[in-house]
């Protein structure tokens, strides 16, 4: 098989070469295509360009695949937790038992959010959105930490950086489900593992103790896994365009967050809860009538089927059974994880949905988990968040370690050509 791609161009042929990657991707490198040739190729939203190489994270959508270097999801799931996925994603391999502790130690050692970020934090309305407050609040991380400002730093100084920002994050995220419902910050305690200091946070309050359910933590853990990583998508290509600029570690990371907000992105899991809300509500719960509809084009239905995977989502098959466990343990009694778990039937059983695999995705079944514990729907998107900061900084640190050129991607113009300047009393 030929390693090279032959363009032709204005009568003339430019050679370059065909990359490969482990998993025998392939790619035509056309990095020097503009400078020898003029051309530049044309692809909106970058769905078929290659930005990077990347030892980080493995996907293929038709064939339901997902690795973190190397290791199946369904493994890491099953047998890790998140702050050893998080160890593997950061630098490169699975800790030992010693360097695991002396993580998770490193971790609990800057769990504390500064003061004065708390003063910040104490003046945005009560009604503002989650995300808002959290991109805010790592952004100004910075404020607080100058000697992150260069990321070209020693490795030891870029490594603290990483450890206060992963520490602090579950801090942040439990204040802002604190400030929504106007109770008393909980501090965190470092005698606790990473997820169980986080839910603790969020859910206990300072009048007494908590202590959450195993199933709850292990479920969790799991939803935190599922979204470490996800390859070059939307909030992840933004981190590593914007630490291209050799931007500091909580601007790139405040940026993901700025992108994971959008709908299209991060707030899939948030639809699906106000679709079944709008179920119930203006559809008087009726499953039957709302399939019917979908069939017939006539409306949506969020969280069936997936932009990357054609097949499956190797992590709703994970998260489903995680879904149930926390169903049964907690005996929710909820309309609308009736008309979930309804919809849910359906897309597993009807042939409509399985010739098409429309089935059940990640989205649909971390919405689910996130109503049963207690969670407002617009902090879906912060726990996403939480979930990917250890992929973001991985994505982010692998980027300035390869010292890659700043982005700049081009464009086809197609406004007006050259038009002469017309004085303001001559223009009509």
């Amino acid at each position: 098989m030929s390693d090279k791609a032959t363009f032709t161009l204005d009568g003339k042929n430019y050679e370059y070469p065909v990359i490969t990657g482990t998993e025998n991707e392939k790619a035509v490198d056309i990095s020097k295509l503009r400078a020898q040739s003029g051309f530049v190729t044309f692809d909106e939203g970058y769905k078929n360009t290659g930005c990077t190489v990347s030892n980080i994270t493995f996907l293929d959508g038709e064939k339901g695949i997902l690795r973190y270097r190397g290791y199946g999801i369904e493994d890491l799931a099953e047998k890790a937790t998140f702050t050893e996925v998080s160890y593997l994603l950061l630098y490169g391999e699975l800790p030992t038992a010693k360097q695991l502790k002396d993580f998770e130690d490193n971790l609990t050692q800057h769990t504390l959010v500064h003061e004065n970020l708390m003063k910040v934090f104490e003046v945005f309305p009560s009604g503002s959105h989650p995300m808002g407050q959290l991109m805010t609040l790592i952004s100004g991380l910075s404020s607080f930490y100058p000697d992150s400002l260069n990321p070209n730093k020693s490795p030891e100084q870029v490594n603290l950086t990483i450890i206060r920002l992963l520490a602090k994050m579950p801090t942040i995220c439990a204040m802002i489900q604190k400030k929504g419902k106007g109770h008393p910050l909980v501090y965190p305690q470092n005698k606790h593992d990473y997820v169980t200091n986080f839910l603790r946070m969020t859910f206990g309050n300072v009048t007494d103790d908590y202590a959450p359910d195993p199933v709850v933590i292990d479920a969790m853990n799991k939803l935190l896994i599922l979204h470490a990583d996800h390859e070059q998508n939307c909030s992840t290509a933004t981190v590593r365009i914007v630490g291209s600029s050799h931007a500091n570690l909580y601007a790139s990371i405040g940026a993901g967050v700025a992108a994971l907000w959008g709908p299209r992105h991060g707030g899939a899991n948030q639809e699906v809860l106000e679709m079944l809300e709008h179920i119930q509500t203006i559809d008087k719960g009726d499953v039957k009538k709302v399939v019917a509809e979908a069939k017939d084009k006539k409306r949506l239905l969020f969280g069936f089927g997936h932009r990357v995977y054609k097949n499956f989502d190797p992590r709703a098959t994970i998260i489903k059974k995680s879904c149930d466990n926390v169903l049964a343990k907690l005996g929710v009694n909820d309309p609308l994880l009736d008309i979930a778990k309804q919809l849910e039937e359906v897309a597993l059983t009807d042939p409509y949905f399985i010739e098409r695999k429309l089935y059940p995705n990640v989205d649909f079944y971390s919405g689910i988990i996130y109503k049963a514990l207690g969670f407002p729907t617009p902090m879906f998107t912060v726990l996403f968040a939480l979930g990917r900061l250890p992929g973001w900084i991985s994505q982010w640190k692998e980027m300035r370690e390869k010292n890659e050129d700043i982005g700049r991607p081009r464009q086809i113009y197609n406004g007006p050509g050259l038009r002469p300047f017309v004085g303001i009393t001559d223009r009509k």
